[in-house]
């Protein structure tokens, strides 16, 4: 034994200590039973102490795997490697645990019984048992805590379905528009791709100035514009601060001032009453009649001032005629240069809405070029989806020779710059709206009347829709003001 163990001299300081307490003193070993093989099987526990005349031999009621118990005892470097492996540290702490418990008796001349080592061994199992399976509740309660956590890209997963299936309300207490849940769903869809192109998912907690320096610089690389920039990060924000609300974070960076998105006044355009009438007079027999039908609903936002979801889904049930009777003075007949009052009587068709986005009840008198397009289909509008009457009536504009050079600024990578456009590339669904708002203004109707048609809440918003040029003012103003004559 002793040359054996100096031809492994690395071993040889754990060999020694294992023979004196075998042959010297007092040992307690481990094995399993001969010619076993494969499977789980029992653990043969040895324990002898020559001092104390002790020889005990009895099975525990602990098993290991004889296969790897084997292979793990084949050699002193396989015991090491045993000892490391995943399942050694599985094994070896309890029987390690056994051997001190029992070995600190033996050391005291404790004279142990078989009912002893049973007891211990007993007990240091069952305790280290106990232990894993609490160990496996733990992981499991922990596991399932996880899976109920709401996480921010599950807070707005829902919160984009919620406002989808009006679970979810405004402030005001209406449903989310259609138009208004596309683009809150726009705007965090950027999110997820900056999370899948980072590969990262962010949580509430991630959020914060660095992320947001991150997050904007990853938008600006992607070319998206200024508006569309501060839309992505205004959304955001307003997830957070819901969330925060519902109690499902605490990241007081929802009211820090840096925790913003930029916006800059977008070079919309307005059609003139020449590229209306250009619109409405175009020859349209090689399109077809989506065209003219998408051209029809376009003219409707315009004379209605509203917005698309509003203008693009009237039926007959919204109009109502009321008969307005005032008071004229006309010459009295019999008293020449005397005038006598009459009643006079005439009857106004009316279109009331109900905005969706905002709730609010407008009531539009219907003009004459309103009335033509309504009669043409029986006060029926057709439906068209927004982005087949932004594509027709470019077609259109285009066709109608509404193709003047228009400046606008664009952003790319976060820098600004003019482009040259023709006007009819920009025409879209909202620019009807603000073609009746500015037309209107020009027209010279008060700010107020204006926005008892449009719904706007102040002048201020209003006067972001009015488009007309420095002239144009000049215009209306010298002809309401004779200040200027």
């Amino acid at each position: 034994m002793w040359e054996k163990c100096g031809k492994i001299s690395k071993y040889y300081p754990y060999l020694c200590s294992r023979i004196i307490l075998e042959f010297c003193y007092m040992a307690c070993n481990f094995s399993i039973k001969k010619g076993v093989k494969s499977g789980m099987t029992p653990i043969l526990l040895k324990v002898r102490s020559r001092v104390l005349n002790i020889d005990i031999r009895q099975t525990i009621k602990f098993e290991v795997d004889a296969y790897k118990w084997n292979s793990g005892h084949s050699s002193p470097q396989a015991l090491v490697n045993f000892r490391k492996s995943t399942y050694g540290q599985q094994i070896f702490p309890t029987l390690d645990q056994i051997a001190a418990d029992i070995e600190a008796d033996l050391s005291k001349k404790i004279r142990l019984s078989a009912d002893d080592v049973r007891q211990k061994c007993d007990n240091i199992i069952f305790a280290a048992q106990r232990a894993k399976e609490q160990e496996k509740i733990n992981e499991a309660a922990a596991l399932e805590a996880e899976a109920k956590r709401v996480t921010l890209n599950k807070f707005i997963d829902q919160f984009l379905e919620d406002i989808k299936a009006g679970r979810r309300q405004t402030e005001k207490g209406t449903k989310y528009a259609a138009s208004t849940v596309k683009s809150i769903k726009q705007a965090l869809t950027k999110f997820a791709q900056f999370q899948k192109d980072k590969r990262r998912k962010y949580d509430f907690d991630d959020i914060n100035h660095v992320f947001i320096q991150d997050f904007t610089a990853w938008l600006q690389k992607e070319n998206y514009a200024i508006n569309s920039i501060g839309k992505c990060i205004k959304e955001l924000k307003s997830v957070m601060a819901l969330a925060q609300i519902e109690g499902h974070h605490n990241n007081g960076f929802c009211k820090d001032k840096r925790f913003k998105g930029t916006r800059v006044e977008v070079d919309s355009i307005y059609l003139t009453k020449e590229d209306l009438d250009k619109l409405m007079n175009v020859d349209l027999k090689d399109f077809s009649t989506g065209h003219e039908i998408a051209r029809d609903i376009f003219m409707v936002g315009v004379w209605t001032a509203q917005r698309v979801s509003d203008y693009n889904n009237i039926e007959k049930e919204d109009f109502q005629t009321l008969t307005i009777r005032s008071i004229v003075d006309e010459p009295d007949p019999e008293n020449p240069g005397k005038t006598i009052a009459k009643i006079q009587t005439r009857e106004v068709t009316v279109l009331n809405i109900r905005q969706k986005k905002t709730g609010s009840k407008v009531a539009i008198p219907c003009s004459s070029s309103l009335k033509a397009i309504l009669e043409k289909y029986n006060y029926q509008m057709p439906h068209l989806e927004d982005q087949v009457i932004n594509r027709y009536i470019k077609e259109v504009a285009k066709a109608a020779g509404i193709t003047e050079i228009v400046n606008i600024v664009k952003t790319n990578g976060g820098v600004e710059k003019e482009v040259p456009t023709e006007k009819y590339k920009l025409i879209h669904t909202h620019t009807a709206r603000r073609t009746g708002a500015t037309l209107m203004y020009l027209s010279g109707m008060d700010t107020y009347d204006i926005m008892k048609i449009t719904g706007h809440k102040s002048p201020e918003i209003l006067k972001k829709y009015i488009k007309a040029d420095e002239l144009e003012v000049v215009e209306k103003i010298t002809e309401k003001y004779k200040y200027f004559d």
